[in-house]
């Protein structure tokens, strides 16, 4: 008993020391970007090793990224494909989740359901894709491009009709014996008792819409369309801090700022997604167990 107690207790302490090392390695470039970001140019170019602190509190780098005035179009663009595409991906994926869920009226539903899961596994590859959106949809060059190919995700369309399935089939049955066809059904009573689901899917779409980069890369040509990740991408890849950095001096001081300006772009980059996490985290567990609950 004794053995059996101290072996228990040493796994409780490896257990919590492993959790706090997988911890630390999470949350660590999270805050090393943001004491970068607030860290005094001079003293960050040179600095390597862990950056529990800034390195002389300035917000210099702050006032400088909003010279660009491609941050705040890219703002909100970014904003107006997170709202539009959010609002069209919830209303046909909860309608073809609710058409799914219904097993007693519905006609060829196992066939259409085999050829909803085939997209989960083949696709036609990028240069068709690009042709279909491209050539024959002629969505080339506008925000209808980064919204309408990806209208319905097929893993968030079987959590949700996972969860539709698992509501109780009474209420359903009790709902038509007083005359409430399926758009009533679905409105008035699967809807409801599923918001801890539909706030997943919100935060899973949300997500996708905010840091989705590459359809913008090959399907958006005009600077004042591009979203904020490929501003951001622009920044950080292709190294461009010039219109943040003007009548700073020499190449070596723009070059300094530059660094604490490409950090405070990522912040204002991850920020609204970080604030909004912790308000539909209560929803997250629960709605995917929900729809975990059959397969």
């Amino acid at each position: 008993m004794r053995q059996r107690n101290f072996l228990s207790v040493l796994f409780d302490v490896f257990n919590c020391a492993f959790m706090l090392l997988i911890c630390f390695v999470m949350a660590y470039p999270v805050w090393h970007v943001l004491m970068a970001s607030f860290s005094d140019n001079s003293q960050l170019i040179g600095y390597t090793g862990i950056l529990l602190k800034p390195l002389g509190f300035s917000t210099n780098a702050y006032v400088l990224m909003m010279k660009n005035p491609m941050i705040l179009r890219g703002y909100f663009n970014t904003i107006l494909i997170v709202v539009v595409g959010v609002s069209l991906n919830m209303v046909f994926t909860t309608v073809a989740a609710y058409f799914f869920s219904r097993s007693d009226d519905i006609y060829w539903q196992k066939p259409l359901m085999i050829l909803v899961l085939l997209t989960m596994f083949f696709s036609g590859g990028l240069i068709p894709f690009y042709l279909v959106v491209s050539n024959m949809l002629h969505l080339n060059n506008s925000f209808w491009a980064l919204i309408l190919p990806t209208l319905v995700n097929t893993y968030n369309l079987i959590i949700m009709k996972t969860s539709f399935s698992s509501l109780p089939k009474s209420l359903e049955e009790s709902a038509k014996l007083d005359g409430a066809g399926h758009l009533t059904v679905m409105l008035k009573i699967v809807v409801p008792l599923s918001m801890p689901v539909i706030a997943v899917m919100i935060l899973y779409y949300a997500v996708g819409h905010w840091n989705s980069w590459f359809n913008a890369n090959i399907f958006i040509k005009d600077r004042s369309k591009y979203p904020l990740q490929l501003v951001l991408r622009e920044i950080l890849i292709q190294n461009d801090t010039s219109t943040m950095t003007q009548g700073a001096g020499d190449a070596a001081d723009q070059q300094s700022i530059g660094e604490s300006v490409k950090y405070a772009v990522v912040v204002a980059a991850s920020l609204p997604i970080l604030v909004v996490y912790p308000f539909l985290q209560k929803y997250f567990v629960k709605g995917v167990m929900i729809g975990a609950v059959k397969g």
